[in-house]
């Protein structure tokens, strides 16, 4: 066994794929859980078009970074709110301020059967807590998932938070708070515009855009980290490319520059 070990290392570094390197050929991508579904798309696009695999990790923008904060191995962050990747261009943990790839967008949905009628500007949610019918409302938590807080943003808007106040079912991300609004008992909840967009998704809930004007923009950046090798700043190059710009738009997202 430890002849063939041997053998195996000395073939790696014959490949120069020994070490460091060798690690770094799959780099590890941290995402805001809203991307899932378009970040999944673009990197089959990346690989399709460069034949190199990135690993993709999703979930809530404060978490990721608080882990990087702490140096977490990731070498690209697509972080939902873009003051996240500010704070760590502060803190010296990339390789510069990065770029705004993508503006995202709210989204009421109720499971089909719902008391809640559902519309942009809430009125049936509204009138479905006057009758008393909605015990179970679910957002993504406002203190460490930018969806979450924007929601906060929306329902404060029309003066709708302190009436769930008691109701409110919190996800840890704003993927797991599509599943509770959808599938986990409660009559609905306000999620990313992004992953309502899945084909499936019509066949079991309804949605509704709420207006961008209620809530401070959803400006998505992406940063480097100071530990990006050569995959990951190819994959941070595709992203603003026109075949990945397209996959954005597709579900939901607008891209900087473009009205809303």
């Amino acid at each position: 066994m430890m002849g063939l070990a041997r053998f195996l290392m000395c073939l790696l570094v014959a490949l120069g794929l020994s070490g460091p390197a060798w690690a770094q050929d799959i780099p590890n991508i941290a995402a805001a859980a809203d991307l899932r579904l378009a970040l999944e798309e673009v990197a089959v696009a990346f690989k399709r078009d460069t034949g190199e695999d990135v690993t993709l990790t999703f979930g809530s923008s404060g978490n990721f970074y608080r882990q990087l904060q702490q140096g977490a191995p990731f070498q690209l962050f697509l972080s939902a709110d873009e003051e996240y990747a500010f704070d760590l261009a502060r803190a010296k943990k990339t390789l510069n301020t990065g770029t705004l790839y993508a503006i995202g967008r709210l989204a009421l949905v109720a499971p089909k059967g719902s008391p809640l009628g559902v519309d942009g500007n809430l009125r049936g949610l509204s009138e479905a807590l006057q009758r008393g019918q909605i015990t179970r409302f679910a957002i993504a938590n406002p203190e460490h998932a930018p969806y979450g807080k924007r929601a906060e943003e929306a329902l404060k808007h029309a003066r709708l938070w302190q009436p769930l106040t008691g109701k409110l079912v919190l996800g840890e991300t704003i993927s797991q708070a599509l599943q509770f609004a959808t599938a986990g008992g409660a009559q609905g909840g306000i999620v990313s515009y992004s992953l309502v967009l899945e084909p499936a998704f019509a066949a079991r809930a309804n949605y509704a855009l709420i207006p961008a004007s209620w809530h401070q923009p959803l400006r998505q950046r992406m940063v480097l980290m100071k530990n990006a090798g050569p995959v990951a700043r190819r994959f941070y190059a595709y992203i603003q490319q026109p075949a990945a710009r397209r996959i954005l738009v597709r579900y939901g997202f607008t891209l900087p520059g473009e009205a809303r």
